[in-house]
């Protein structure tokens, strides 16, 4: 089964409010993927551990029906209030057990979420849903990040480091699995068609309060968070607090820059 971090309601908020939509950049590198191997109209497309339904959302334009699913019915729930699309369904199940027909699938997509699964599990499920020649895509973004403002960049990107620095004895083993790019998680891919893509560069612009807002939908801050509740606000006022001063602006409203890489994992059914 999947591993569960994502529980809370208010956690669940968190990633509707912060959690950052996949870029431009990944959607158009999936879709030329699946159109090299499916014809159109493109049917079905699942989101598993769809979180709060950003990723889901993103995949209305291409395709008749979107299952979105994740295993928090905290996270589903949330995701059920931000959506009025017809075609946009959400259900709260294991990643490992999806509520679809065999072959019916035309793309199975998890947006940094495919690390929190049982790999084994979910890649013959993967393998019963999609249809002949149906596509996976596997991707997120690496932990990374810089932070652009003015001429305050580096020091700015320097805090978030530190942050990250400070977060990492709460990061969970299967993080590990972003770290190296899903390299592991590629290898295991049983089909042949298969390519992984690294470093795709994506920019966002955001207030400063939203910066704060994804650190905290952070997994490792969560964790932080429930084992020293008050060390971890801290570290978020702290960090406030810092930003505000290199950046010589009083309103965490203040528009910034992040940008951050992503890595794809891409194959195909035979």
């Amino acid at each position: 089964m999947a591993t569960r971090l994502f529980e809370g309601k208010l956690h669940a908020s968190h990633y509707q409010k912060y959690r950052i939509s996949p870029p431009q950049e990944i959607q158009d590198l999936i879709l030329n993927y699946l159109d090299k191997r499916l014809k159109k109209p493109f049917g079905l497309a699942v989101d598993v551990g769809c979180g709060t339904g950003q990723s889901s959302r993103s995949l209305i334009p291409y395709f008749q029906n979107v299952l979105g699913t994740d295993i928090s019915e905290a996270q589903i729930e949330e995701a059920k209030h931000a959506d009025g699309f017809p075609n946009l369904v959400y259900k709260a199940c294991a990643a490992e057990e999806l509520p679809v027909q065999d072959a019916s699938v035309d793309l199975i997509t998890a947006c940094a979420a495919v690390h929190w699964f049982n790999i084994e599990k979910f890649l013959k499920e993967v393998d019963r849903v999609l249809k002949p020649h149906g596509c996976l895509a596997f991707y997120t973004y690496l932990p990374d990040m810089e932070v652009h403002y003015k001429d305050r960049s580096q020091q700015l990107t320097q805090v978030m480091k530190e942050v990250q620095d400070a977060l990492s004895p709460y990061v969970n083993e299967k993080v590990q699995l972003v770290r190296s790019g899903y390299k592991e998680i590629f290898d295991v891919i049983p089909y042949t068609d298969k390519q992984r893509v690294e470093n795709i560069v994506s920019s966002f612009s955001m207030s400063l309060k939203d910066v704060l807002g994804l650190i905290q939908t952070f997994s490792m801050y969560q964790t932080f968070l429930k084992v020293e509740p008050e060390k971890a606000k801290d570290l978020l006022e702290t960090t406030e607090k810092r930003f505000l001063e290199i950046m010589q602006v009083s309103s965490t409203e203040t528009i910034v820059e992040l940008q951050h890489n992503y890595n794809c994992v891409l194959a195909s059914k035979p």
